[in-house]
């Protein structure tokens, strides 16, 4: 009998997908179709992947559940609907592993067509873990719903590295936005380094408690705080750089904008742990023009936080002024050494310093320059151009290089002010005009 070529492949197919048919389990889910469009909504209760291969968009809240890992490729990009208000929330005992590459960050994005991207175009990302804050219970605003925090200093909460996070800081209800990333009680067995939040919303990094270690950080034209810490936050933060909109600030009637914010709680009570966080090659820069009248401070510090900074610059004509210690409870913390600033550059505002000790900050021994004259700085010419990556590294001969401190034990030696020296650790990763780049 003759067997036509064309009837033995069919039978060789058949046989080979009723054989791989056999490996599958019933409720395993359907072979994903390289660069698919995947829409991710409500909870991810089982150890999940996404692919670079696939674009995804994810609506209303999505939680990763307690004892789940959320895996995420190099170069995926993750887009927020705008009109669920999408955000990720990482609940306490579950992680993300978002490890992207120099070449290959992982981007969370507007949903929106390029061009049409907007401050607040969805949630942003909520990483809660165990370790301890000093409120109870404590929940995050916006969301009010999941709590954190707890006894486990060395919790992991995962990798972010190389990570942009874009246009989010969603508002919920009114002067109750998330930010670009949320850190609730996250412990210091989680990595955080290189990552970008722009254009949020609200905040660009804030801290709720927890002691996680921070390092390569990018808060680019956000609307009100860049680094805002709270509840006991006691890690170490190493190379910020702030970059500010003159034209852009936090309008509602019970906030400003500020480079830092800190508090130890809302009202600047005792409770324990307290805000005790350190940081360290931190720069601010405000673009060129007029700063809206909603800005304040370079670095606002009040309610009893014990927050301390090293080596670190601000420039710009910030209304109020560089460094405030906006209350007795957070003077007293800085006579007391609890809280400490050296080797800190504040230039071009009117003030550089608002109710501090200005005999014992200028102290020769500190290494700190306040009201130095801008053209002393170093500066390239184009360190606060509006459009486009500004100069970031600082001329040879800049008082910024090599004019700082030794750095306390925890952080990474050297002696330079502010985020960089002579290496631009953006380069590559970060993304100075993600309005108009195609996703």
């Amino acid at each position: 009998m003759k067997i036509s070529l064309k009837l033995i492949t069919f039978l060789l197919l058949a046989v080979g997908l009723s054989l791989g048919s056999c490996t599958r389990d019933e409720d395993e889910d359907d072979v994903v179709i390289p660069g698919e469009n995947i829409t991710v909504k409500g909870t991810i209760t089982s150890n999940t992947t996404w692919d670079a291969k696939n674009k995804y968009l994810i609506e209303g809240f999505v939680y990763v559940e307690s004892g789940t890992t959320l895996t995420i490729e190099p170069g995926t990009i993750i887009k927020g609907d705008k009109a669920t208000k999408a955000s990720l929330i990482v609940k306490p005992g579950a992680r993300i592993i978002a490890e992207g590459t120099n070449q290959k960050p992982i981007i969370f994005t507007s949903n929106q067509p390029k061009g049409s991207r907007n401050y607040g175009d969805w949630g942003g990302i909520i990483l809660l873990g165990k370790a301890k804050v000093n409120k109870s219970p404590a929940t995050i605003e916006g969301e009010n719903i999941s709590t954190f925090g707890g006894s486990d200093d060395n919790d992991n909460s995962g990798i972010l590295k190389y990570v942009r996070i874009e246009f989010a800081g969603v508002a919920f209800e009114t002067d109750k936005e998330i930010n670009g990333l949320t850190l609730g009680g996250v412990g210091k067995g989680t990595t955080i380094d290189y990552v970008q939040i722009s254009y949020s919303g609200d905040d660009g990094f804030e801290w709720f408690g927890g002691n996680v270690n921070a390092k390569h950080l990018i808060s680019y034209k956000n609307l009100d705080d860049d680094f805002d810490t709270d509840w006991g936050y006691s890690g170490l933060v190493q190379y910020g750089y702030i970059y500010r909109d003159p034209l852009v600030a936090d309008q509602c009637t019970c906030s400003d904008s500020n480079g830092f914010e800190s508090d130890n709680d809302a009202a600047g009570s005792e409770a324990t742990p307290q805000t005790n966080c350190k940081f360290a090659n931190v720069s601010i820069f405000m673009a060129e023009g007029t700063p809206d009248a909603k800005f304040r401070s370079a670095f606002r510090l009040r309610r009893n936080s014990a927050l301390s900074i090293f080596n670190s610059v601000a420039v710009g004509a910030f209304p109020k002024g560089g460094l405030e210690l906006g209350d007795a409870s957070t003077q007293a913390n800085f006579i007391s050494d609890k809280s400490d600033f050296r080797g800190l550059v504040l230039a071009g505002m009117s003030k550089p310093l608002v109710l501090g000790d200005e005999g014992k900050l200028t102290v020769t021994s500190r290494k700190n320059k306040f009201g130095i004259d801008l053209s002393a700085l170093g500066l390239p010419a184009n360190y606060n151009k509006s459009n486009g990556k500004p100069g970031l590294l600082p001329l040879s001969g800049s008082v910024l290089l090599n004019s700082g401190i030794d750095l306390p034990s925890g952080f990474e030696p050297n002696t330079n002010i502010g985020a960089f020296s002579t290496n631009d650790w953006t380069e590559g990763w970060a993304n100075w005009d993600p309005q108009n780049t195609d996703y």
